[in-house]
């Protein structure tokens, strides 16, 4: 089956490719527009683990990977409509898997804009080009935080989500508005996928596990926001990778609760500590963090917590690395590309 992958030089994004090439009955397309959010070597060391060269990528061209014979990649970006519409007409894609988008809460409140377009702009050309070919099944990135100030743990699906208290968490409900929209207008088949803090190698300079591994790696202080009172449920992203390859094939029908439509959870369902959190990091780097307490920023929520019932319902499946284990594995990693990791969170 042909799939297509955006956002496939991204944390998460690569991690799915690696899981969908491992199976040569799948023909996989990865896209990425390689911004400058964070460091791009980070970005072209992950497809240069996927064995697409650097030197060859260039806007105008499709790249082979020496390592699959059954992955490509091409820089392009969502907002480019006459470009994503002539690589879906030239493929003829069955799925889609959506992992682009702008990510980082803190930083939808310094340029909203980028957010705008990437996460809508993008996402509106993607349902169009999804539903001119008609694919079988568009799984998309939602996020957690569209949970908002939402105080009843766990989450589940059927919670209201109307409370957003992030531009970055608002987007992410558009998106599930806009593919119901397309769902129900189109019978275009959706399921977004809401992700708790997902953690693991090649993870983005400005998430939290590498933000708090370069500062214990180089002695500076962590900043704890809320004085560590903060509960995540943090999921490993090889267990995220599997979910969504799961998912494919499980493609909700006009008999769906919301005929084509469909919301899950993706996350670990063991929230953690931030504290503990840390004190794991410790451990496995045999290094002391010095904390900085700070109050409960903006924008933030205190807790995430999800349930999962209706996402082992669908695939049989729950997500379950434990914390231990995925923090060994990312610090493994971390200890041999950390110097294209660090990244200041005054920056964001």
């Amino acid at each position: 089956m042909k799939i297509l992958v955006t956002g496939s030089a991204g944390f998460i994004g690569f991690h799915v490719v690696k899981a969908l090439v491992a199976n040569q009955e799948n023909f996989v397309v990865g896209i990425d527009n390689i911004n400058e959010y964070y460091d791009i070597h980070l970005k072209y060391g992950r497809l240069s683990a996927c064995g697409i060269n650097e030197d060859e990528i260039s806007p105008d061209k499709i790249v082979h990977s020496s390592e699959h014979s059954n992955y490509h990649f091409g820089q392009i970006d969502l907002t480019d409509f006459p470009r994503l519409l002539t690589l879906f007409c030239n493929y003829q894609f069955d799925y889609v898997i959506n992992l682009a988008a702008q990510a980082g809460v803190r930083y939808s409140m310094k340029n909203p804009q980028a957010y705008v377009h990437s996460n809508l702009l993008g996402f509106t050309n993607l349902l169009e080009c999804c539903s001119h070919i008609k694919i079988k099944h568009l799984i998309y990135a939602s996020s957690s935080s569209v949970y908002g100030m939402n105080k009843k743990i766990p989450y589940e699906e059927t919670d209201t989500v109307d409370t957003p208290v992030s531009f970055y968490a608002a987007t992410k409900k558009s998106n599930e508005l806009m593919a119901h929209a397309y769902s129900h207008l189109f019978s275009l088949p959706t399921t977004g996928v809401r992700l708790f803090t997902v953690y693991g190698s090649w993870s983005r300079p400005d998430m939290a596990p590498m933000l708090f591994a370069n500062a214990i790696l180089e002695n500076k202080p962590i900043k704890v926001f809320n004085n560590g009172d903060m509960l995540r449920d943090f999921t490993y992203v090889d267990d995220v990778a599997k979910s969504i390859t799961m998912l494919l094939p499980k493609v909700p029908d006009k008999y769906a609760d919301s005929p084509f439509y469909r919301i899950l959870n993706i996350g670990n369902s063991q929230p953690v500590n931030l504290l503990d959190f840390i004190h794991t990091l410790e451990d496995e780097m045999q290094a002391k963090a010095q904390l900085q307490m700070m109050p409960f920023q903006s924008g933030d929520v205190k807790a995430t917590y999800a349930d999962v019932s209706k996402l082992v319902d669908c695939i049989g499946y729950r997500p379950d690395t434990p914390l231990s284990e995925g923090i060994k594995s990312f610090i493994g990693w971390f200890n041999n590309h950390h110097e294209h990791t660090a990244y200041s969170i005054e920056e964001l």
